[in-house]
């Protein structure tokens, strides 16, 4: 009799190794290698029929029936934008974001404003005392919500199919597991399992899934990158801990528009509904100072109006400091350099430091002309008019190049009380109630 062969499996990322290793040179991670007896190999060949009776018939598309998938309001408008008019029966979802950012208390918010929508909560992290108290905050009485901290997913599934909810939530993938599996919960081997098996559940049995996911210190999802292809939406709950804002950005929907926006602030009382987002990220203050202006910028097909805050002083040490939050820094040393060889404007032996008020992370590229005009103000200490907005993105050449929802922008700056607005040529400008000043080159604004 053959003696068994013993080799060594890698429970993060299932790598095979004839010995045992300190670190896994897939994965790199430490002290993952179990000892497993090595499985022998099927002296079968794989054989494939094709009988009659397996043939699918091949159909046209124009005779594919067609209908429009019946979806379930969330009762909270931000997170029915973001969804693209509420959740598609059937659906499975993907919820990521920083740890203590709200996602759970979203879930709970969605059951407290829909008390008809019967909903089955899988708690791998909390227990369900927790979950009471965490509702009982937000004045939720739970007669709707199902609780369950059983994470092996052949439990979820016989929960799921035995109370048959309009909403399974599971709360994280990267706690649920199978006994089949020799992998530790939360390992990529796990991760693609668990959420195969949730995929068939929500498909046969036609219920809507949400998955809750952890993410890594770069700020993306954990677990392996099929898992975000496997599902028909991905949402990003994102925001500073340190401001009580949080955007739930969406970055795949296969029944609606990517990446739409909705804004929450957090308070006491659970997340609320920012409906006027403009407001929430411009100044209070009554005192103009130098190196403020304000931009819009488009986060999926919604304008946001935002303040720049730019500071320009005398530098203390030999190299200058260039500091930006919630803005590209890269894109902040290439427009100053597009200000000194266009403009001529002087940052020699200065710090620049730029700010996002709201603590908000943008990329737009129509808040160039914003940025380049804080920073000249601030380096001049001149002051902008609050009434005031800057539209444009801003090339190599000084160039002031056009921007797209430039309509949609300017009707946002309007609802704000702007009157004047400065940016490149727009031929129905005339027709909004906003005063427009046009430029083709920076250079004609300084």
């Amino acid at each position: 009799m053959a003696k068994q062969r013993i080799q060594f499996e890698c429970g993060n990322c299932g790598h095979l190794s004839a010995k045992w290793l300190g670190v896994c040179p897939s994965c790199n991670e430490w002290n993952t290698y179990v000892e497993k007896a090595e499985q022998k190999k099927s002296s079968k060949k794989h054989k494939v029929d094709v009988s009659i009776s397996d043939q699918s018939d091949v159909k046209r598309l124009s005779d594919v029936r067609y209908h429009d998938r019946e979806r379930v309001s969330s009762n909270l408008i931000e997170f029915d934008r973001v969804l693209g008019g509420g959740f598609v029966a059937g659906s499975l979802s993907l919820l990521g974001g920083d740890p203590g950012i709200g996602k759970s208390t979203l879930m709970l918010q969605v059951a407290h404003n829909c008390p008809g929508l019967k909903i089955l909560y899988v708690a791998g992290e909390e227990s369900a005392s927790q979950i009471k108290q965490r509702g009982g905050r937000i004045g939720l009485k739970g007669e709707n919500l199902y609780v369950s901290s059983d994470t092996d997913i052949q439990s979820v599934i016989h929960h799921a199919r035995k109370s048959n909810p309009d909403l399974l939530v599971i709360d994280s993938i990267q706690t649920v597991f199978s006994d089949e599996l020799s992998s530790l919960p939360g390992s990529v081997q796990q991760i693609r399992e668990c959420s195969a098996m949730l995929q068939q559940i929500a498909k046969k049995e036609n219920i809507t899934t949400l998955m809750i996911g952890h993410v890594t210190k770069d700020g993306d999802i954990a677990g392996p990158r099929i898992l975000e292809h496997m599902v028909d939406t991905v949402l990003h709950f994102e925001g500073d801990k340190n401001h009580f804002y949080r955007l739930l950005r969406c970055v795949k929907n296969r029944f609606g528009p990517a990446q739409e926006v909705g804004v929450f602030e957090m308070k006491e009382n659970g997340l609320q509904e920012v409906l006027n987002p403009s407001a929430l990220f411009l100044s209070d203050t009554a005192h103009a100072v130098s190196g403020n202006s304000v931009t819009c910028i488009m986060e999926g097909t919604r304008p946001i109006l935002v303040e720049v805050q730019a500071l320009v002083s005398p530098s203390s040490y030999g190299t200058p400091q260039r500091t930006a939050s919630g803005f590209d820094q890269r894109r902040l040393s290439l427009l100053i350099a597009v200000l000194e060889k266009r403009v001529a404007l002087d940052f020699t032996g200065q710090d620049v430091y730029l700010n996002i008020a709201g603590g908000l992370k943008i990329s737009d590229p129509a808040a160039d002309l914003a940025v380049v005009s804080a920073l000249a103000s601030s380096l001049n200490n001149e002051i902008i008019r609050k009434d005031s907005i800057f539209i444009g993105e801003v090339g190599l050449g000084g160039e002031v190049r056009k921007v797209s929802f430039m309509e949609q922008r300017l009707r946002e700056a309007e609802k704000m009380g702007v009157t004047n607005a400065v940016g490149p040529k727009f031929e129905t400008a005339d027709k909004l109630g906003i005063q427009m000043k046009t430029a083709a080159f920076i250079s004609e604004l300084f």
